[in-house]
């Protein structure tokens, strides 16, 4: 699939499957199904509907980057396997060597970790993949070190039982006493509104991984993560998302060991975003900013990915008794989106936001770009 991704979060995309079954609002304007179903036809999407396994040329691929050096840029923060120099001194004998950045030529390059999204144009946990897929993904994951696999899904309630299921059936994986987690995977759940939140965090931290995130995208209502103790202050420590969350102080104790680390449950990370595509639905402000802010006071890593299509517009673009435009979309705080033919401010936070295109609309957040990643934990 694809070696360097232009997903913010990732650096490359595997498939181990293409195919899936809408289960979400998240998913009614899905662009794998759009792709790869209604338009090239490869395969079609739905319960009951067979999956298609990918070639066997895409499964070595993996393998690939995991032998391969990966750096990060101290200067610029670009992620790459960088440009091999070589210094030759006068009797053209080698005097120096290493990696350059291929964005900046700094030459000041930080070994790093490859992330490896799994499964964008699928689901890891889909009832439909048979079992003895899961085992081989699980199988190339544990071959791969190397490689951080994000493996992010609408079904967390499967994966518990998945995991287990697809552990059990390899006599080898047995054998060499391989238990979950394994140190290379980021367990992520992805969730667009307060229902799915209230429903799949609990469900996600039952399951021990290294790291546990988050992907809200796209966002389509206001989110709290203080309901059910998602985030709570703890005066006698960190606070916290669920459990324990971040580095270990060296005083309290909580995870005084990588392995009782991987063993507890939380929240690590947080991903938020708007939506784009033809029939994008906007997000409000207000919804980013608060996640942001819940991040903020827990200590946990929190990343912007993107507006989507939409962005704030001030009030004075329209001017008094002119129609707003067709593209304009009114988004209430509280949730729900009106275009102007049914028009009504509920309150004074309710916002109108104009379709400028994701690229105009970019991915700052009250001016500032916010990148941040869990701590590695492999």
């Amino acid at each position: 699939m694809a070696e360097n991704s232009a997903i913010e979060w990732c650096d490359a995309t595997f498939n181990p499957w293409i195919g899936c079954t809408k289960v979400s609002p998240a998913c009614d304007h899905c662009y794998a199904e759009r792709d790869f179903d209604l338009r090239l036809r490869v395969v079609q999407w739905g319960a009951g509907q067979a999956r298609k396994r990918t070639s066997y040329a895409n499964w070595k691929l993996p393998r690939q980057w995991n032998a391969k050096p990966f750096f990060q840029c101290e200067d610029c923060g670009h992620r790459s396997e960088g440009e091999k120099w070589r210094e030759v001194g006068p009797n053209m004998g080698l005097t120096d060597s290493g990696y350059a950045c291929p964005r900046c030529n700094s030459r000041s390059m930080n070994e790093a970790r490859r992330r490896v999204f799994c499964a964008s144009l699928a689901d890891v946990f889909d009832n439909e993949v048979p079992v003895e897929w899961r085992r081989d993904l699980f199988d190339l994951i544990a071959a791969t070190p190397n490689l951080d696999w994000l493996l992010l899904t609408k079904r967390i309630g499967n994966a518990k039982t998945m995991m287990a299921d697809a552990l059990h059936l390899n006599p080898a994986a047995q054998a060499e006493g391989r238990i979950w987690p394994l140190p290379n995977v980021w367990l992520g759940a992805t969730i667009c509104n307060q229902d799915e939140a209230d429903r799949d965090i609990p469900k996600l931290l039952e399951v021990p991984a290294a790291v546990r995130f988050l992907s809200i995208e796209p966002m389509l209502g206001p989110i709290s993560l203080t309901s059910h103790g998602f985030i709570a202050p703890d005066e006698d420590g960190p606070d916290r998302i669920g459990y324990m969350v971040g580095p270990d102080d060296g005083k309290s104790g909580l995870w005084p060991t990588r392995e009782q680390a991987l063993s507890k449950s939380g929240l690590h990370w947080i991903i938020v975003g708007g939506e784009s595509g033809p029939h994008a639905r906007p997000m409000h402000p207000e919804w980013a900013r608060d996640l942001r802010d819940q991040c903020a006071a827990a200590g946990v890593p929190f990343l912007f990915k993107q507006w989507g299509e939409f962005s704030a517009a001030p009030p004075a673009s329209v001017k008094p008794g002119e129609r707003w435009p067709a593209t304009s979309r009114l988004v209430p705080v509280s949730g729900n989106t009106y275009a102007w033919e049914n028009f009504r401010a509920l309150e004074a936070r309710d916002l109108w936001m104009h379709r400028i295109g994701k690229k105009a609309a970019g991915r700052l957040l009250d001016g500032v770009e916010h990148n941040r990643f869990p701590e590695v934990r492999a």
